[in-house]
This record gives structure tokens, sequence and C-alpha cells, in this order.
């Protein structure tokens, strides 16, 4: 029996394995690409570690993959075996419950199995970030913000993870809205710990939701250490300073950062998957030739038409199919996702291929097909909920805007500028550029309409 840096009993005998399961931990809080190289230290070194093993699977389920399913279920099996031959602690056997609980489709029950944890452990800040992860992809926010506040009382200046939890007490006040406090927390945490590159982006987040993108570009630069050492996450802090640069009008500045750092590696990971589609389907709602981009990004997506595991990563595989006019394998993926809409008892993820998921993409494609008035009447019969298809406010916004611009397209004009108003309320009042170029589309349209007398005069 060893015991981990937060003074917590571990069912594992090796000092070097004690070493190994710590940095992992800490690697893990930081978005490192270490993170797997320690975590197969530890089961090399401790192969009946139950807890490890379930961590893994964990790990596995969060990338979103349905080949990576098979390998999550094999590693439950194996901590399965593990607790019976090692006789863990209740803590760690808690963690195997947890990954069994996502494999049969209950990520909610992971939450409070992780939420067990912390009420006895509150220190185990890898239970923290795995409920903070699997709230954010379920898209509870306010279930990430008190998760996170319930333990702040217990990390003190000596805990190696408080500058973590800072983090993500930092991006959970963001996506609630308390922007003031989220910048705070995100500065603190970053300052504690400065490889915290989720906090430095928490405190992105908020620069992007109450306009401020030169004050976000200032931010950024010059703290590229932070995420220097990430794992794919680094790509996702770039895109967001190319954000900003689009919201500047830079548009040079969006494709290097494009081309240089955001699809650099053009890798099939679903987040870099968001992160390109995303970015140049703002870029060509803004009327920009995004040239041969969305190329890599369709061939890729035409390959997981099957995946099923996330709407999340479903809908942005279908933006770049709709990007890449890969007509066939959007019908194609738009049949799987009305098959998996009427399976009963697939799981809460799944659920949600039905609501929000066949509107929104039914919407997304009659928008690539020129059809406004299906995508405004869709895509907005989709935005009430879409934040069950998890992700971000920032990531979610390129729904948004399609949302915006098909109404605009589609002569719902007041519709369009009540959608305006309610995006400019959730940013603390403050209009971007997005938002000011569409409010004057707006009032040009109707001013061409009222004088060519198809409105009547008011």
């Amino acid at each position: 029996m060893r015991f981990d840096q937060f003074g917590y009993e571990l069912t594992i005998s090796s000092p070097a394995a004690t070493e190994s399961w710590d940095k992992m931990v800490l690697a893990f809080l930081a978005h490192a690409a270490k993170t797997p190289e320690y975590l197969g230290a530890v089961l090399t070194q401790e192969p009946d570690f139950a807890m490890a093993h379930a961590a893994k699977g964990l790990f596995f389920l969060m990338l979103g993959r349905r080949e990576l399913n098979e390998a999550a279920q094999e590693g439950y099996r194996t901590a399965q075996a593990a607790v019976l031959r090692s006789s863990p602690t209740a803590r760690e056997v808690g963690y195997v419950r947890a990954l069994g609980a996502w494999l049969d489709g209950r990520p909610s029950e992971t939450v409070r199995e992780m939420e067990a944890i912390l009420t006895r452990w509150p220190e185990d800040a890898l239970a923290m970030k795995i409920s903070h992860a699997t709230r954010f992809i379920m898209g509870d926010g306010k279930g990430m913000r008190a998760s996170v506040e319930a333990l702040l009382p217990a990390y003190d200046a000596k805990n190696p993870a408080r500058g973590y939890l800072f983090g993500c007490h930092a991006f959970s006040l963001e996506e609630t809205g308390d922007y003031a406090r989220a910048e705070t927390a995100g500065r603190l945490g970053l300052s504690l710990s400065p490889d915290d590159a989720w906090g430095l982006h928490a405190v992105a987040h908020v620069f992007d939701m109450t306009a401020n993108a030169r004050a976000g570009l200032n931010w950024l630069e010059g703290r590229e250490h932070a995420w220097a050492h990430c794992n794919n996450f680094r790509y996702h802090v770039w895109w967001h300073k190319a954000l900003m640069h689009l919201d500047q009008g830079e548009i040079e500045a969006v494709f290097d950062l494009y081309d240089t750092e955001v699809r650099r590696d053009q890798t099939d990971d679903f987040r870099d998957i968001s992160n390109g589609t995303s970015l140049l389907m703002r870029l060509e709602l803004e009327g920009v030739d995004v040239g041969h981009r969305w190329d890599e990004l369709a061939d890729i997506s035409e390959r997981r038409t099957e995946d099923a595991c996330l709407l999340f990563a479903d809908l942005h595989y279908l933006l770049a199919l709709i990007g890449g006019n890969r007509d066939a394998a959007v019908k194609q993926m738009l049949a799987r996702m009305h098959r998996d809409a009427k399976k009963a008892n697939t799981g809460e993820l799944m659920a949600r291929m039905a609501n929000p998921g066949l509107s929104a993409a039914t919407g997304l494609e009659a928008f690539g097909e020129g059809d406004y008035k299906t995508a405004f009447l869709n895509l907005g019969r989709a935005r009430r909920s879409m934040q069950m298809a998890g992700g971000s406010h920032a990531q979610r916004d390129v729904f948004e805007r399609l949302t915006i611009d098909a109404a605009i397209r589609g002569g719902f004009l007041d519709e369009a500028e009540n959608i305006l108003h309610e995006r400019t309320t959730q940013r603390a009042g403050r209009i971007d550029s997005y938002a000011a170029t569409r409010m004057e589309l707006i009032a040009g349209s109707r001013l061409d309409w009222d004088e060519a007398g198809r409105l009547p005069a008011e």
C-alpha cells in the first residue's frame, strides 16, 4: 500500500509506480501529451492496479471514437479482474463502477460515482477533472460549477492541484456567465500552475464571450509555453487565437494559424475536426474563399459517418461533409442519425441524436443546399436545446451563426434580429463584429424592402 500526492491510499507497492501515477494525474490536469506515457508506466509496473485500468478506459471514452469503445470494454474487464485479485480501496472501486456506468450508456452515473468519491476524498483531483470533463461533454455547465465550488475549501496552498482546480472553476464560471470572476480565477490558476492550459483557455473564452478580441490576443501573446506541452488541446488554443483574429477582420492571420497550427498535423480527433470545420464555416459566412481546405476534413469525416459516439462530433463531421460537397456521405450520416434516434434504450448520449440532433442535422444539410427557409426552421427548432450536444458556448456559436444567417437569407428578419439580441445579451451586452455586420444587413434589407414597397411604410 502506498499513498498518492494528496495523501490517499493506493493499492500498489512500487514507489516508481506511485511516482508515475502522481505525474499522470498532474499531466491529465494540464492536458499534457505525456499523460499516456505516465499511465503506461503505472500499468507496466502494477498490472493489477484496477483504478489505473479504469482511468484508461474512461480516457478512451472521452475521445469519442467508435473503435476505442472495445478498448474501453477491455479496460473494464481487466479492471474487474484486478479488483478480485488485489482488494482495492473503496475509492479505487468507485472508478471501476464509473467506467462501467459510461459503457452502459449512463455517463450521468459516471459523474455521480466521481462526486461520491469527492464527498469522501475531496482532494482527489483526478476525480474532480473526470467529473468536470464528463459534465462538459454532456453540456452541464451548472453542474461543472457546483462540483468545483464544493471543493474549493479543501484545496489549500499546499495542494499541488490547486491551480488546476482554479482553472476548472474559471471555465465553469465563464460557461455560466460570470465573466469577471472567471477571468480572475483563470489568471490565479495560471499563476499557481504555469502549464494550466485549461485555465488559460478559460480566460480566452471570457474575451470571446465579452467581444474583446484584442484583449484576448494580448492575453495569449507570449503565453505559448502554457499550451506548448499539450496533447491535441494545443490546437484548440490556437483555434481561439484564430477566432480573435477573425473578429478583428485579420483574415491572413486566420489562414496562417489554420495552416500552421490548427490543422498543421491534419489529425482525425473529433475535437480537432471541430476546430477546423467551425473555423472554415465562420470564414465562409463572412464571404471568404477558403480554397481547398475543406477537402482533407471531408476525407476524414467520410470515414466517421458511422461513429455515433457523440452528437457534438457528428455535427462537425457533417459540417465538413457539407463544406466538401460530399453529398452521398451527408445522406449516409443523416440516415444513420435517423436510425439512431429511433432506437430505444441506447443511452443518454445517443438519445441526443433525436433532440437536438435530427433538427440540427437537417438544418445544416438544408443550409448547404441553399434551402434557407428549411435550414432556419430546423436550426431554430434545435437551438434551445443545443447545449445538450456538449461543447462550450464558443464552440456552439458556429451553429448560432448558421441559424442567424439562414434566417436572414430566408427572409426571417425579425427572428434573426431576436436571436442576435439574445446572443448579445449572453455576451454581457457587447456586440462583436459578427453581430454588428448582421444588424447592418438586417437594417439594409428592411430599407430595401420598404423602398420596393414590399413592406408597409412605418
